[in-house]
């Protein structure tokens, strides 16, 4: 899956994916490889990302959106 996350200044991250776990206002979900179309608000909370090499990278955000469609997610994040 092809990820971004974007802040109003900068860009964080783009790259690749395999398991990607956002802080959703109404609870904390993971997104895979295929998963359905999806447009959440998230909340205060840990972004963690997963690539293929199995390394985890972690972003702590205060608030944000997250799109993901056709294996790619953007997420937009304050």
């Amino acid at each position: 899956m092809r990820v971004e996350i974007i802040t109003p200044e900068k860009s964080l991250f783009e790259g690749e994916s395999t398991m990607i776990r956002v802080p959703g206002t109404q609870g904390s979900f993971q997104i895979l490889n295929n998963h359905a179309p999806i447009v959440s608000t998230l909340e205060k909370g840990v972004i963690s990302i997963r690539k293929p090499d199995d390394e985890e990278i972690i972003f702590e955000i205060k608030s944000g959106l997250v799109e993901c469609k056709n294996n790619k997610i953007i997420i937009l994040v304050e």
